[in-house]
C-alpha cells in the first residue's frame, strides 16, 4: 500500500510542479555512469563480438548500480522510520515521472513560434528532440515537437509509472537506467552499432508492454477529448492509423503512440530527418487530413495529461486490487 500511495503522491507532485530543480537529478547521475563505464569499458578497434560483450557489460554495470544504490537507501531509512520511507519513495517517484516537464519545454516551442521567429522555434524544439533542426521548416519544428511529446508519453510517463507501481523507486530507477543507455549508446552508428546493441534491445523489450498500454490508453483519451472536440479529436481515425502504422518505425515501441497522436490529430508526422548530419529515410504515420498547425503541440499536451490521469487510475485500480486479494 505505501508504494501505491507514494506513486500517487510523486503523481501529482509531477503533474503539478514538474521536475523538482532545486535538486540535482538522479537521470542525470545515470548519464555520468554511462558515460563513466563508456570510457572504461569501449575500445576503439576491437571486434564486433567483443564490443558486443562490452556493451553487454556495460549494460548490467549500469542497471545493477542504478536499481541497487536507490534500494539500498531505501532499506536504510526504513530502518529509522516508516514515514522517511514513505517520503523518499514518493519523491523519488515524482523525479521520475515527466508529464509537467514534457508539457512545459513542448509549450516553450509554441511559445517561440508565437512569439518570436522560425529560428527561434528551431532553437526551442533542439532542446528536445535529437535530430537536426537548423533547416526544419515551421511544419518539421510543430511535427517535431508533436512526435516528441507522442513518443515520450510513454518513455517518460506511462512506462515509469508502470515500473513504479510494479516495484517502487528501485525498479523505476532501474527502468531510467535502462532508458537513458538506449538514448546515449543505441544508435546505429560507427561506434555503438555493435557497443550499443545490448542497451538498445533492452530498452526494446523494457517498453513492449508499456508502449502498447500506452497507446491504448492515449485512445481512450483521444476518445473522450473528442466530446469535448470532435473537430481535433477522433478516436475512430486513431484506432484506424493505429492498425496500419504502428509498425512505422525501427524501433517495435516508438510508433505505438505515435500513430494514436497522429489519427487522433488527424495529420501526418514522422517522414524523413536529419540526425547528426545524415538524411535518415523513415515513413510516415498518419494521413495529411488537415495541416499541421501550432496548435497541435497544445492537443498533444492534452492527450499527454489525460492519457498520463488514466494509466495513474488503472494502473492504481489493478494494483489496489492486488493488494486486495492478497
Amino acid at each position: 500500500m505505501i508504494i501505491l500511495t507514494a506513486c500517487g503522491t510523486g503523481f501529482l507532485l509531477d503533474l503539478l510542479f514538474g521536475d523538482p530543480a532545486w535538486i540535482y537529478h538522479p537521470v542525470r547521475i545515470i548519464g555520468h555512469l554511462i558515460g563513466a563505464m563508456e570510457r572504461i569499458l569501449y575500445r576503439e578497434g576491437a571486434s564486433a563480438r567483443s564490443l558486443r560483450i562490452r556493451g553487454t557489460l556495460l549494460w548490467i554495470g549500469t542497471a545493477g548500480i542504478s536499481a541497487m544504490v536507490p534500494c539500498l537507501l531505501l532499506w536504510a531509512v526504513s530502518c529509522v522510520h516508516p514515514v522517511l520511507y514513505f517520503l523518499l519513495q514518493s519523491f523519488w517517484c515524482w523525479q521520475l515521472l515527466a508529464a509537467k516537464s514534457l508539457k512545459t519545454e513542448s509549450m516553450k516551442v509554441k511559445k517561440a513560434l508565437d512569439t518570436g521567429t522560425l529560428q527561434d522555434g528551431r532553437k526551442a524544439v533542439s532542446m528536445i528532440v535529437g535530430r537536426d533542426t537548423k533547416d526544419l521548416t515551421e511544419e518539421g519544428v510543430v511535427k517535431a515537437a508533436v512526435e516528441t511529446v507522442a513518443e515520450n508519453t510513454s518513455d517518460g510517463v506511462i512506462a515509469p509509472l508502470f515500473y513504479l507501481m510494479i516495484g517502487g523507486a528501485g525498479l523505476g530507477f532501474f527502468y531510467k537506467a535502462v532508458n537513458t543507455m538506449d538514448s546515449m549508446v543505441g544508435y546505429k552508428n560507427d561506434r555503438y552499432l555493435d557497443f550499443g546493441r545490448t542497451a538498445a534491445k533492452m530498452d526494446d523489450l523494457f517498453n513492449l508492454i508499456p508502449s502498447r498500454l500506452s497507446a491504448f490508453l492515449m485512445l481512450a483519451a483521444a476518445w473522450i477529448l473528442g466530446f469535448f472536440d470532435r473537430e481535433h479529436y477522433s478516436a475512430s481515425n486513431a484506432w484506424k492509423i493505429y492498425k496500419r502504422d504502428r509498425h512505422n518505425h525501427k524501433s517495435p515501441n516508438a510508433a505505438q503512440t505515435e500513430s494514436i497522436c497522429a489519427g487522433a490529430l488527424s495529420v501526418r508526422l514522422a517522414g524523413n530527418a536529419w540526425y547528426f548530419g545524415k538524411l535518415y529515410e523513415k515513413p510516415y504515420i498518419g494521413d495529411a487530413i488537415r495541416p499541421v498547425e501550432r496548435e497541435d503541440i497544445r492537443r498533444a499536451d492534452q492527450l499527454l495529461y489525460l492519457t498520463a490521469v488514466l494509466g495513474m487510475v488503472l494502473f492504481g485500480l489493478v494494483r489496489f486490487g492486488i493488494i486486495y486479494v492478497m
